[in-house]
Parts: structure tokens; C-alpha cells; sequence
């Protein structure tokens, strides 16, 4: 047969496109959407990683809340972001103690703020704050990664006050080391308590109202989106003895 006139040419040419155009099809396809489900994957992975370098963080900032060390350093690992001290925060803690010389009850209550370490990494935000870690997502739905140190068992409640002070804000990758160095600290204690009433103000409010809710069985009395504020109270049977341990530090990040 005369090769000029023969279609074997022809199909291989239709072969070799219809192969090509696959390839290209694939390597299209992987390059739209594998590459930023690599690069999500690769975020999950560094803010994973960055919650569990906060779960180191934090029992050894609690030992400076608690009095078991004078100050404390611990170097994390950032991966782009920023890590920084924020005072934006409070706790207001309110009771109806029994006062014995009025033969009543009387209204003891304060305010602090709180301030907290934030490390803010792809709109996701994960913080020490009064003794727990909080995490806040783009969403922003906000949860508790580890409980803060507020106990209540046999009548006795024990509420820490970390008020930590600072400017200190690094931003980029690598290592980074955060200081907390102990400031005045004390313990106010209250007998005969028969309601408290616990107020956060927090970018982690909603996590704060489970916590109140689920561990310290605090009811909600009111919730302020706007102000990012809760409002948890309990009356208690019988009377208890609270204790609220408060601890001033100053953090330094470099």
C-alpha cells in the first residue's frame, strides 16, 4: 500500500494528542486543586503543631500562677503569623457572702484583666489565657483545647486570677522564646459564700460559657455577642468557701 496514502499516520497522531490531552487534563487537575489541598493540609498540620506547643506552654506558665516557680521559659516554634501579649480580656468574679456582724449577706466582687499569650497563625488564634488554652477559628466558633486551673470540690472553690502583663509581639517563622517572670501574687479567701458569679470578656467567650457550664455547672445569665462577654452564675445549697488565686506576671517574647 502506498504510504502516502495509508492511515496508520493519522491514528497515531490521534493517539498521541488524545494521550497528551490527558496528561495536560491531569497535571491541570492536580495543579487546581491538589496544590491547595497540599497547602491546607500543610496549615491543619502547623496549627496542630502550634496547639501542642501550647500544651507545653502552658503547666509550665501555670507553675509561675501557682507559686511553684519563680519564672518560666519556654521556646515554640512559629510558622509565620504572629505571637503576641494582648490585654483585651477580663474576668469579673461576684459573691453573696454572709457577713456576720450585719447578721446578712453582702455583695463582694472585683474586676481584672486577665491578658493572655495569642499566637494568631491563617485567621486561626490559639491562646493561654487564665491558666487553660483557647482556639478560635476563621469562623469564628472558639473551643477549649486544655481546661484553665479552676477547681471546686467539697464545698471549696478555687478560682486563679492570671493577670499577665506585657507588650511583646514577634511575628514570622522559627523559634521564639517566651519568658513569664512572677509578680505580686495572693490568695483572697471568702467563707460562707452562697452564689458566685463569674464574667469573661474574651475573643474565646463561647468556649469560656461551655466551660462555665459543663465543669463549674454555672447557668448561663447572659451572653453578649457584641462585647464577647459571658455571664455564669450558681447558687449553692449549702454554703462554700472560695478562693481566688491572684497572680501577676510580666511575659516577655524574643
Amino acid at each position: 500500500m502506498n504510504f502516502t496514502k495509508s492511515d496508520d499516520a493519522v491514528s497515531e497522531m490521534v493517539d498521541y494528542s488524545i494521550i497528551l490531552s490527558i496528561i495536560l487534563l491531569a497535571t491541570a487537575i492536580i495543579v487546581v486543586a491538589g496544590v491547595p489541598m497540599l497547602e491546607h493540609m500543610q496549615e491543619t498540620q502547623h496549627t496542630d503543631n502550634i496547639k501542642q506547643s501550647f500544651q507545653v506552654l502552658a503547666p509550665n506558665v501555670n507553675k509561675v500562677v501557682f507559686g511553684n516557680a519563680p519564672a518560666q521559659s519556654v521556646e515554640l516554634k512559629m510558622y509565620g503569623g504572629s505571637l503576641s501579649v494582648t490585654r483585651n480580656n477580663y474576668i469579673n468574679i461576684s459573691m453573696q457572702v454572709w457577713n456576720n456582724s450585719a447578721g446578712s449577706s453582702e455583695t463582694v466582687s472585683f474586676e481584672r484583666k486577665m491578658g493572655n499569650i495569642e499566637n494568631d497563625f491563617q485567621n486561626t488564634l490559639i491562646s493561654y489565657e487564665n491558666s487553660g488554652i483557647w482556639a478560635k477559628y476563621s469562623s469564628g466558633d472558639s473551643i477549649m483545647v486544655a481546661e484553665p486551673r479552676f477547681t471546686y470540690a467539697n464545698n471549696v472553690l478555687v478560682i486563679p486570677d492570671a493577670s499577665i502583663s506585657g507588650s511583646s509581639s514577634v511575628s514570622g517563622s522559627g523559634l521564639v522564646r517566651v519568658t513569664a517572670d512572677a509578680g505580686r501574687r495572693s490568695i483572697e479567701s471568702y467563707q460562707n459564700v452562697s452564689q458566685v458569679s463569674i464574667t469573661v470578656t474574651s475573643d474565646y467567650f463561647e468556649a469560656w460559657e461551655r466551660y462555665l457550664n459543663e465543669h463549674l455547672e454555672m447557668a448561663t445569665i447572659n451572653v453578649n455577642e457584641t462585647t464577647q462577654t459571658v455571664l455564669a452564675g450558681k447558687s449553692y445549697t449549702e454554703n462554700i468557701d472560695v478562693y481566688i488565686i491572684k497572680a501577676f506576671m510580666d511575659v516577655t517574647i524574643d
